[in-house]
């Protein structure tokens, strides 16, 4: 059964900088991220959880949800089977709690943002940006 561990987050001061981690285990045989549409997600509190950034290789999609376009940067790595979120000169309004997930492909761009376009979660990790 897949399943994605996050890792990362923490405090840090306004301008600071995160990398998550997003570990995946339980491919099915020959399988890699590559195979799966990879999305983060974040939910502050008393908010809806809100796309943040999207990558899927099959489909040649890259995108970034406005409110971090120039500071966010999805990667990942197929040998470590790990999904990361780089996230620069970060803001208060940052802070939420972060989550990746998997889905299946093609991963439409009309829908990548949607939550229910991706089949397999992480328990999420805190990032809260503060001085």
């Amino acid at each position: 059964q897949l399943q994605l561990v996050e890792s990362g987050g923490g405090l840090v001061q306004p301008g600071g900088s995160l990398r998550l981690s997003c570990a995946a285990s339980g491919f099915a045989s020959g399988n890699t991220l590559d195979y799966y549409a990879i999305g983060w997600f974040r939910q502050a509190p008393g908010k809806e959880r809100e796309g943040v950034s999207c990558l899927s290789v099959t489909d040649g999609l890259t995108d970034y949800a406005d409110p971090v376009k120039g500071r966010f940067t999805i990667s990942r790595d197929n040998a470590k089977n790990t999904a990361y979120l780089q996230m620069n000169s970060l803001k208060p309004e940052d802070t939420a709690v972060y989550y990746c997930a998997l889905g299946p492909t093609p991963l439409s761009y009309n829908d990548r943002f949607l939550p229910d376009e991706y089949d397999h979660w992480g328990q999420g990790t805190q990032v809260t940006v503060s001085s």
